[in-house]
């Protein structure tokens, strides 16, 4: 018999928007080559692996490439499967275990009485950098328009002047590929109605030239935004072609983000 696998399109929800993630429930552990190649497999931005513990579950990410050490989208992902399949109570808080410590996410309803997933993570702060000589040319922005340049543990972040050029980025992929880093957030404030900020995040040093939508970004840009716009709650769209919404609540060493799901296909992994 076959391990089930769930496909997930994640901080959206309509299908086919927001960024898709593979979800797997594992009965019993399995190695991490395994891991990687089913995500090669999948092909898509990362394959999730759940483990059953005690105390919730074990949770690790794979993109086509490499293991990551923290991944939103996939985590959102992962909620919203076991929630929806019967795995836990919608009233349980899901508990992941991973690289990057204890993750929660729980069942949030807005006012509109839209359900939300919201996901605790850990903060991530950035500090004002020189940016390797290939970078901005990399990514086709003048330094004129380049308003402030740092670097978290994982990613550059270039705050840039408009929400137009965000939208315009044409990146050269083989010049970032070549960048010691995760990847590279390119954000501005935002013009378009409702939104606080908007974002781009290339990551092809990690096997993914465009991610459509990355919460563990948004661990950087909440504090970023939070200090520029002097407010702790935000309203985030990540403007891939896929297209994606955040909820940002920066708290301290803490970031609440928040998402919508919905399942796009149900599988059976045979290998």
């Amino acid at each position: 018999m076959g391990l089930p696998l769930t496909q997930v399109d994640a901080f959206t929800d309509t299908p086919f928007a927001g960024n898709p993630a593979a979800v797997c429930l594992l009965p019993a552990p399995r190695e991490a080559a395994w891991m990687q190649q089913v995500a090669r497999e999948m092909n898509l931005s990362e394959t999730a692996f759940l483990l059953p513990q005690a105390d919730g579950f074990q949770l690790r990410w794979f993109t086509p490439a490499v293991e990551v050490d923290l991944c939103g989208h996939a985590t959102l992902a992962s909620a919203h499967v076991l929630w929806s399949e019967g795995h836990l109570s919608t009233q349980a808080i899901a508990r992941f275990h991973t690289r990057s410590g204890l993750l929660t996410a729980k069942r949030t309803t807005a006012p509109d009485q839209t359900t939300w997933i919201e996901l605790d993570f850990p903060v991530t702060h950035c500090q004002v950098v020189s940016p390797p000589a290939d970078l901005l040319p990399a990514l086709g922005i003048s330094p004129t328009n380049a308003a402030y340049i740092g670097k978290s543990a994982f990613d550059y972040l270039i705050e840039v002047d408009t929400e137009t050029l965000v939208r315009q980025l044409q990146p050269d992929f083989t010049k970032l590929r070549s960048l010691p880093v995760r990847g590279i957030i390119v954000t501005s404030r935002a013009t378009t109605s409702g939104y606080d900020f908007v974002s781009r995040f290339f990551a092809p040093g990690a096997g993914i030239d465009e991610d459509p939508v990355t919460g563990s970004a948004h661990c950087a840009l909440a504090p970023h935004w939070g200090d520029r716009l002097q407010k702790p709650d935000l309203l985030a769209y990540q403007a891939s072609p896929r297209g994606g919404v955040v909820k940002v609540q920066w708290q301290g060493d803490r970031v609440l983000l928040g998402g919508q799901a919905v399942t796009v296909l149900r599988g059976e992994l045979l290998a």
